[in-house]
């Protein structure tokens, strides 16, 4: 039996919350990831997309144990990661590594950056000193810098540059699979077009599988091979690309498809838009009512009915899944 390369089963973060007064607190947890599942597969890119603050960058550091993670499961190659000893150690933690959103923040502006690539190199182990520079230097030739920098500083770099310098650092432990954090929001479009051709031409040469987050469906759309969409902390549809974009189900997918501005003034006007309603409703409003009642979305959903404010909908189907009632 084939198993995907990474998958997690009802993945939960949620964090302590309270406010008020010292006689009258109230105390909860806002719950930023609630029973997320899905799986990668070798050599695939699955997407990972939503508003702001639906959790999908909470699920990337929460699996790199960067946030704790309040409960669920992980899996490698169809092993659960905390039953098998040596996932446990630094062999596991290779496999897994991650490309931050904001190139300016993610790298320390007091290391030079040869010494920002080999420091994951360091901390497992690798290679001798000489060796490592030699390796930095490659690494660089590899992601489009000049190896002759490897002694500046992140401030003389530009906004691409520094998120190449964050690519390489990624590759420096020879990771199967990379979480990219929003890795192209942060910059220009015309370099965001070169970041991700890099990123898929790296992924051809070294055989590697991504997790791409990002709330910019065109790039979604141009890398990933499937799709996940996410609201509130839940997974509400998963699809191929292709699929999700043709013929997408849920009606937070279709509404954020329907955003999507097409160049044609004439295929935008005729093309069919729905429309939701209100705000996204604050983790805070959950925390207080203790157990989510219902479909998070059926407040702003067009076609919500008694059952959606009544019933929580799981994932259904096969290949096309989709958590709606409709």
């Amino acid at each position: 039996m084939t198993h995907p390369l990474f998958e997690i089963k009802d993945w939960k973060v949620y964090f302590p919350f309270a406010h008020g007064s010292l006689l009258r607190r109230v105390r909860g947890e806002v719950r930023a990831v609630d029973g997320v599942s899905f799986c990668v597969n070798r050599g695939e890119t699955f997407g990972l997309v939503g508003e702001s603050g639906c959790g999908k960058s909470t699920v990337a550091r929460s699996i790199l144990s960067l946030v704790k993670p309040t409960s669920g499961e992980m899996f490698w190659e169809g092993q659960n990661v905390r039953e098998v000893p040596e996932f446990r150690g630094s062999a596991y933690r290779r496999k897994l590594q991650m490309i931050f959103q904001d190139p300016y923040a993610s790298l320390n502006p007091r290391m030079t950056v040869g010494k920002i690539i080999a420091e994951p190199m360091e901390i497992f182990g690798l290679h001798s000193r000489e060796e490592r520079t030699l390796h930095v230097m490659r690494l660089m030739d590899r992601v489009g810098l000049d190896p002759r920098y490897l002694n500046r500083y992140p401030h003389e770099f530009s906004g691409g540059q520094r998120q190449r310098i964050g690519i390489a650092r990624a590759l420096a432990v020879q990771p199967e699979l990379i979480f990219c954090d929003e890795a192209v929001s942060a910059l220009d479009v015309s370099i965001q077009a070169q970041v991700v051709n890099l990123l898929e031409d790296l992924k051809a040469e070294l055989k590697l599988s991504y997790v791409f987050i990002a709330h910019d469906l065109s790039v979604v759309r141009h890398i990933s091979d499937r799709i996940g969409v996410m609201y509130l902390g839940r997974l509400v549809e998963t699809a191929p690309t292709r699929e999700i974009f043709e013929h997408p189900k849920h009606p937070y997918t279709q509404a954020l498809l329907a955003a999507v501005p097409i160049p044609d003034p004439e295929k935008q006007r005729a093309k069919n838009r729905t429309v939701i309603q209100g705000e996204v409703a604050s983790a805070e409003v959950f925390a207080r009512d203790g157990e989510k009642k219902g479909c998070a979305f059926a407040p702003r959903c067009p076609y919500a009915m008694k059952r959606c404010t009544e019933e929580q909908p799981v994932l259904v189907g096969g290949e096309h899944q989709v958590a709606c009632f409709r």
